[in-house]
């Protein structure tokens, strides 16, 4: 299954870039790996369960806080989702490190496949080279140069997921088929004239061979 991650800068406390995160809802505005989160609140915490859209899927699925650990680490596991090839698991894991007047945080995706699915799993892992810088910094550009006073985060994404068939799933396509998920929503309040920030990272890819994301 492949694994990858980048590092980007924000200019906020790891408290407030953990409480960002810890809103599934809000990886819908910045994601490509998230078409939408239903818009009900749920509270954060390990195992909290949101309903959300894959890219390339028409119906919701479960996604999971699996990892939670307040100011340093989150992570979210998206259902077994089955297609005639085999299944995938997502898992999207973020860590947070305080760092000069900020925080630098390690995004990373990981996709379990199985079945046929694993011999495509250099072509999720090349997707995901291609998307991940850019989420980076779209969410880095979401988050902006930290608050003013009464300046509140962005909003969570208010979009509900529709509710369709168990069985009314979208046709799977490769690296590049089909508009890139999460590209339409531009950064939100993000400051004018403000210093720059450093860029994110090169690519860091895992040794072993991963997963394909067929619908990404």
């Amino acid at each position: 299954m492949p694994c990858v991650s980048t590092n980007v800068f924000v200019r906020r406390t790891p408290t407030e870039v953990f409480d960002f995160l810890a809103d599934a809802r809000n990886l819908a505005l910045w994601s490509s790996g998230v078409a939408s989160v239903e818009s009900a609140y749920v509270r954060p915490g390990g195992n909290a369960v949101y309903r959300y859209r894959y890219p390339g899927r028409r119906r919701p699925y479960h996604l999971v806080c699996a990892d939670y650990e307040p100011g340093r680490r989150i992570a979210f596991r998206g259902q077994r989702m089955w297609c005639p090839l085999g299944t995938q698991v997502p898992l999207y894991a973020f860590e947070l490190l305080p760092h000069a007047d900020g925080t630098l945080v390690r995004l990373s995706v990981t996709s379990s496949l199985s079945a046929a699915l694993l011999l495509l799993a250099p072509l999720v892992a090349m997707a995901w080279r291609r998307d991940l810088p850019a989420d980076s910094l779209k969410f880095r550009d979401l988050l902006g140069e930290g608050r003013t006073t009464g300046e509140a985060l962005p909003a969570a994404s208010s979009e509900v997921v529709p509710s369709v068939g168990a069985g009314a799933n979208a046709g799977a396509g490769g690296p590049g088929a089909g508009p890139v998920p999460g590209t339409d929503a531009a950064p939100a309040g993000a400051p004018e004239n403000v210093p720059s920030v450093p860029a994110a990272t090169p690519m860091r890819t895992s040794a072993t061979p991963h997963g394909f994301d067929y619908a990404h």
